[in-house]
């Protein structure tokens, strides 16, 4: 009996008893896994990539609603500034741009500047290295909300500007982001996909 279960054993078919692949079929199959993956990862990398810019961007835009609302709130002038230590404005030199942080306070003197005894109300840390955030002229260095909700520069008249969100090496990735606010202080978010420099 145990003769005959082994004749059956050894009687079944080669081809029914092979598993796994052949070199040639596995090398086929390495090369088509290859190209999807390379395909895939820069794609990938934009997704990350954009997702930075929208948190960041974000960020940005929750710091001047708040700066907003507590003018009103306060009935005092709030401004968002640029800093890197998260107790004062740094000065303007045209050389650093908001990616280094900023802060929120009460400007009880009106001079756009931090002094000691003005009540920060929020810091926000440096941006993720990489990044480059800028605005233009109006902007550049602090955005000042009056108490009737409009932005406004200490020397008085509409702050009206746009700051812009990009990769430091734009080459890389050309998505950037830009807010933008506006005379009467309402403020937005557009996306950028053609950003051939950073500011």
């Amino acid at each position: 009996m145990r003769n005959r279960v082994s004749k059956r054993r050894l009687s079944v078919p080669a081809r029914e008893r092979q598993q796994g692949f052949t070199l040639v079929e596995l090398m086929i199959a390495l090369s088509i896994a290859s190209i999807l993956l390379m395909l895939a990862v820069p794609s990938m990398e934009d997704a990350a990539i954009n997702a930075k810019l929208r948190s960041q961007a974000n960020a940005f835009l929750a710091s001047l609603h708040l700066a907003r609302s507590e003018g009103i709130k306060r009935n005092r002038r709030v401004v968002v500034c640029k800093s890197a230590s998260g107790t004062s404005c740094v000065a303007d030199d045209g050389a650093t741009g908001w990616e280094q942080g900023w802060i929120v306070f009460q400007d009880t003197n009106n001079d756009g500047l931090r002094s000691g005894d003005e009540i920060i109300i929020e810091r926000h840390q440096a941006l993720d290295s990489g990044f480059v955030l800028a605005g233009n002229d109006t902007v550049d260095d602090y955005v000042s909300f009056h108490p009737s909700g409009t932005t406004m520069p200490v020397g008085g008249g509409f702050q009206a500007g746009t700051l812009t969100l990009c990769r430091s090496t734009p080459t890389i990735s050309p998505n950037g982001r830009r807010i933008i606010i506006s005379s009467v202080g309402r403020m937005r978010i557009e996306a950028v996909d053609d950003l051939a420099t950073c500011p």
